[in-house]
Order: structure tokens, then sequence, then C-alpha cells
């Protein structure tokens, strides 16, 4: 009955961190108010947790963990259904970015509760977070790369990078949720589209990271000549 207890404990605090830390970022919650919330003392915090960073760490672990096995399932069953052949883009792209997206409707994977944290988070990191996440996303990140490549072959490994760089901000800044897009209220845009609507943002953001993983090439100018007409001062 003790362990019960004690999981159920370990649980509370974690649900209460994740709401809080999404609500007011890492830097504006305090202990205080994860143990005031969750109804427990310091010292069941610390006993669990030890202290607020690895608190922080283990809100995301618990729920990064099940997205990248399943990311990494869903490229693998990808690629053994293509048998040896390139994917499409749009695959290896719903597969990285709809699965996290499809998390906002699974409320026993933390729902928009953990999305928006993870926005906020990205958007706003501390620089332990910025590491941690770093090195949860690395082996999945891997993966989903080297499929772009093969997918892509004519594309540049760097501007491949590059745009999945993009991807990434992009994704994170539209789970945050709308306080960015209020900055533009003033292209009256109808109420409708101004709303925290799953529904319309997962088929909208989709649509753009694709369009965006697809775009021409930049065209560079000739670093070898603008730096020479640049040391002859013209």
């Amino acid at each position: 009955m003790a362990e019960v207890k004690s999981l159920d404990t370990r649980e509370r605090i974690l649900d209460v961190a994740e709401r809080l830390f999404m609500a007011h970022g890492y830097d504006g919650t305090s202990m205080r108010q994860i143990t005031s919330e969750a109804t427990v003392n310091l010292a069941a915090v610390n006993y669990h947790f030890g202290s607020k960073e690895s608190l922080m760490q283990e809100v995301f672990r618990r729920r990064l963990d099940w997205l990248n096995e399943e990311r990494m399932r869903v490229l693998n069953e990808m690629e053994r259904e293509a048998a040896g052949n390139p994917l499409k883009p749009s695959q290896i792209v719903d597969g990285f970015f709809g699965t996290l997206l499809r998390m906002a409707d699974d409320d026993q994977r933390g729902g928009m509760t953990f999305l928006r944290l993870l926005g906020r988070t990205l958007t706003e990191p501390s620089e332990f977070i910025r590491t941690f996440l770093a090195h949860e996303y690395a082996v999945v990140v891997d993966r989903y790369k080297e499929a772009l490549f093969k997918a892509l072959p004519d594309v540049p490994k760097a501007e491949i990078v590059w745009r999945f760089h993009f991807m990434l901000g992009a994704t994170s800044y539209a789970i945050a949720g709308t306080d960015a897009l209020r900055l533009v209220t003033d292209w009256q845009i109808e109420a409708a589209d101004s709303e925290d609507r799953m529904d319309r943002l997962v088929p909208r953001l989709m649509s753009f990271l694709l369009g965006g993983l697809r775009s021409p090439l930049p065209q560079f100018s000739n670093d070898a000549a603008t730096i020479e007409a640049t040391v002859d001062g013209k």
C-alpha cells in the first residue's frame, strides 16, 4: 500500500510540475508552488527527484521516452514497407512532426499541456534543458535526417539540415500557443483562426513544413567573386 501511495505521489508531483512549468516557465515556477498544488512537502519532492532541475528533466523524460520510441517505430515500419526504396518526404515529415502533434489528443501522454510545455521550452530554453533535450533527441533526429538525405538526393545535405532546423522552430512556436499570433491581430483574421484549434493547426502546420522542405534551393552569390570585389573596393 505504501508503494502505491509513493507512486501516486510521484505522478501527482510530475503532473503538477508539468502544468506549472507550461504556464509559468521553468524559472517562473517555484518549488513552493509545486509542493502547494501537489499537496506534498519539499521532502517528498527531494525524495523522488532530488532537485528542481532533475524534476524538470523527469517531466520531459516520461513523455519523450514514449515519443522517441513511437517515432522510431513509425520510421522502421515505413522503411520496412519501402523495402529499401527512399521514403516520400511527406512520410518522413509526418513520422517526426505528425507523431508529436497527435499527442495533443492523448491525455495519457500529456495532451496539450505537454505540447505547450515543449513548445515554450524550445523557444525559451535554459542551457541545461537545451543540453538535456539535445541528448534525448539525438538518436531519433539522426535517423530521420538520414531518411531525408535518402529521400532528397538532389538537395545538398546542408540545405536539408537547415530546413529541418527551420521546421523544428516553426513547430515549437506553433505548439507554444497563439501568443505570437496576437502580435499580428491587426491583420483582421477571423476569430476562429486566432484560437488554439488543433483540428486547424495540424493540417496548416504540416502543409507549411512540407512546403518549406520542398521549396526551391536558395541562390547564393559567388563567394570568391564577392571577396575579390570587396578587396578591390568595388
